[in-house]
């Protein structure tokens, strides 16, 4: 029985562009998926157990859109005293 040589399917760069992105997707779901559910916060010795985070990271969305808009706020004033200087 002869043996066959199968030849190697290459791989353009943009497939491994692809699946590059796709591994880091999943990784990224899969983190906002579980790091949630490791911070919850635990009821301490004689603590209120009603007290507890129910926003399920809301605040850290809501900090990061307020960090963002106060740089493109930052940058906008930037760029306008740049061009009164010219």
């Amino acid at each position: 029985m002869a043996h066959r040589i199968v030849p190697l399917k290459l791989i353009s760069s943009k497939q491994v562009a692809m699946k590059k992105n796709t591994v880091i997707m999943f990784l990224l779901l899969a983190g906002f998926v579980i790091i949630p559910n490791l911070i919850f916060a635990q009821i301490g010795p004689g603590g209120d157990p009603l007290d507890v985070p129910i926003d399920g990271g809301l605040s850290v969305l809501v900090a990061a859109g307020v960090a963002y808009g106060a740089k493109k706020v930052h940058d906008a004033r930037k760029k306008k005293q740049e061009a009164n200087v010219e």
